[in-house]
């Protein structure tokens, strides 16, 4: 079967075929339909990612499929069932296996494109917003990279707990992106001087932050008195250095937020949040913002979009 494995950290991965795997105890083999990626996946191709397997492995996190084979003492999934899987790798390939636990079926109202988009962005924001920060209604909710596939699944997130969404993304095209999304107000980070804005509008309550750097050093500064700062990633390559007297004086919250992290500690929180996610999609209440899909053979090409941020929302891979 093909994959497309990272050979060396810091080289362009490579399509290979590698043998079809077996399941073993505890374990599924998954048909895979369709991959979403994910910023993660260009840190691991660096190797700096903060939980690497060893070389050669193929990229890729989050999976859509069906189940057609099951490992030994496996009763469910059933064969047959379409399943959403975050694996954390390997779900660039044909096929994969996958813990039979950390399988998730999927609605039958929801296409394997979408399920390949949907775990981690929209668990992310909604675990980070409802069970981290407690962001309650008309609070200010400031999105930093807003039209990013966390960042777009935050603005809907905010909307549904009532919140007043301020998002700032880089350029006309992903902000038109990010207001149809639900955002209240609007910062052209290209542009636009974040801390004056948002004070104008009143300070943020709660901040979204998967991009650090410069943004989360403005953001800070415009936090209000009693703000939780979420620190979802560092996009922009730049770990904030933390001014911890700002916190001290303003009673600031800096809460760090790792999605995967919970599936090790505490499963029941991503369950309970991919549940809710469910019906709220189920309801048409959310919906994917897909912005480009490529096949298995052009998934490089989908890396790139990531790379260069020229995507907005999620790009998947589809077999």
């Amino acid at each position: 079967m093909k994959a497309l494995q990272v050979i060396k950290f810091g080289d362009p991965p490579a399509l290979v075929d590698i043998p079809k795997p077996k399941p073993g105890p505890g374990q599924v083999l998954i048909k895979i339909f369709s991959c979403g990626l994910n910023f993660a996946d260009l840190l691991m191709l660096k190797g700096t990612y903060q939980e690497l397997p060893p070389v050669p492995f193929t990229l890729g996190m989050e999976v859509s499929g069906e189940v057609v084979e099951l490992g030994p003492d496996v009763t469910s999934p059933a064969i047959g069932s379409r399943i959403a899987v975050f694996g954390g790798n390997g779900g660039l390939a044909e096929f994969g296996v996958f813990s039979a636990k950390l399988c998730v079926v999927i609605p039958k109202t929801m296409s394997f494109e979408v399920a390949s988009a949907f775990q981690v962005a929209y668990s992310t924001s909604h675990v980070a917003l409802d069970y981290r920060a407690r962001l309650q209604p008309k609070e200010n909710l400031l999105v930093l990279g807003a039209g990013g596939g966390v960042g777009l699944t935050a603005v809907e997130i905010g909307k549904l707990l009532g919140a007043n969404v301020i998002a700032a993304a880089r350029g006309q095209e992903k902000l038109a992106v990010v207001k149809e999304a639900g955002a209240d107000h609007l910062i052209d980070t290209e542009k636009d001087d974040i801390r004056s804005i948002v004070k104008d509008l009143g300070g943020a309550d709660v901040v979204y932050d998967p991009i650090g750097g410069e943004q989360f050093k403005a953001a800070l500064r415009a936090s209000n008195p009693e703000a939780r700062i979420l620190t979802i990633g560092f996009a922009s390559g730049d770990i904030p250095q933390i001014p911890a007297n700002h916190l001290l004086v303003k009673n600031i919250n800096i809460i760090g937020f790792y999605w995967g992290g919970y599936q090790r500690f505490k499963p029941t929180i991503i369950a309970d949040s991919l549940n809710q996610l469910f019906r709220w999609h189920t309801d048409k209440r959310i919906s994917p913002h897909i912005s480009h899909s490529f096949n298995l053979e052009n998934a490089g090409d989908g890396l790139e979009k990531l790379r260069t941020r020229k995507s907005t929302g999620k790009v998947v891979i589809i077999n």
